[in-house]
């Protein structure tokens, strides 16, 4: 076995390991804030697309039943993770509905009509959740008094316990990207020694099932999904000034996935017919990882943009 099959192997199943765990780190976000306001769901449905059509040109190419498992199991965690934003954003939105039917006059901005009031006290309610301003000042004023009031007692604690609490969410991301790279090579290791992988000749068309166009569409229709699917996010993130709500690990995951997808296309062959076939995953994989540095980009600016002591806690 030549180093370049071996290498294409070992980042292939890091790749496959990556995708396997990619939708965890956001699952637990959206239960940890009990909300899933910080994502587009336009961003999930499209997604959702191009994995559907991954799996239907995966059948209809009559790919091996490992690759047709897994855009089965992409599909199902896709559709799970839908499923929690819009119970999240239903009930939420219920809940504030039901707090604003219930609020007296005074609140959230609405001042009393009663005339024996003074007029000083016809004042609008600081931190309320009807403020007005730009798009996400919802989620920013929110998380802002939650750390005003945790952090209230010393100018000085802020500081210290954000620089903390940065180190160690860096410290974790870090730890997760380098278990699921560690779980992906252990994985192909054992495939290789109970023979469950064996390198692809190169150049050797002789077992490969005939193309199929519909197949191949279908493969473009995915790519061309998976690179529009993040631009209703970074969208997003740049009308609400904020990536709250957002796990950064999420978008790790999936550039470790992306790019190691990618080399290994890439190290198994470089032969322009082989690397013709595998142009749709080729620009499905390489070519969102110039969006996933975009929504990086994000994290660091807008949480090193609020006011000191309020900047949200994201390291890239």
């Amino acid at each position: 076995m030549e180093l370049h099959e071996a290498l294409s192997g070992v980042t292939g199943s890091i790749s496959l390991a990556a995708w396997v765990f990619v939708l965890v780190p956001q699952l637990w976000e959206n239960y940890r804030l009990q909300s899933a306001e910080g994502i587009s769901l336009t961003f999930l449905f499209v997604w959702f697309i191009g994995d559907l059509t991954n799996l239907v040109g995966s059948v209809w190419a009559q790919l091996v039943p490992t690759v047709i498992a897994l855009a089965v199991y992409f599909c199902i965690a896709d559709a799970i993770l839908i499923s929690q934003c819009l119970y999240y954003n239903y009930v939420n939105a219920r809940k504030t509905q039901k707090e604003l039917s219930h609020e007296p006059d005074g609140v959230n901005g609405r001042a009393s009509d009663d005339p024996s009031q003074p007029l000083l006290n016809r004042t609008v309610t600081v931190g309320s959740t009807n403020s007005i301003g730009l798009p996400g000042s919802h989620r920013r004023s929110s998380a802002s008094t939650r750390r005003r009031s945790s952090t209230i007692q010393s100018p000085l604690l802020p500081t210290i316990d954000e620089e903390q609490s940065t180190l160690r969410v860096s410290l974790k991301n870090a730890t997760a990207v380098l278990i699921v790279s560690l779980l992906g090579a252990l994985g192909w290791v054992f495939a290789w020694k109970t023979g469950w992988w064996q390198p692809t000749p190169t150049g050797d068309d002789s077992n490969e099932p005939p193309r199929i166009l519909g197949a191949e569409l279908l493969g473009y229709i995915s790519a061309i999904a998976y690179l529009g699917a993040r631009v209703p996010q970074i969208w997003k993130n740049y009308t609400d000034k904020s990536c709250e709500g957002l796990s950064l690990l999420f978008f790790m995951l999936s550039m470790l996935g992306n790019l190691t997808y990618g080399a290994s296309i890439l190290l198994h062959s470089v032969e322009p017919q082989y690397v013709l076939k595998s142009l749709p995953w080729l620009i499905g994989s390489l070519g969102t990882i110039t969006e996933d540095l975009a929504i990086f980009a994000q994290f660091r600016l807008y949480s090193t943009s609020d006011k000191p002591g309020e900047s949200s806690v994201a390291v890239v």
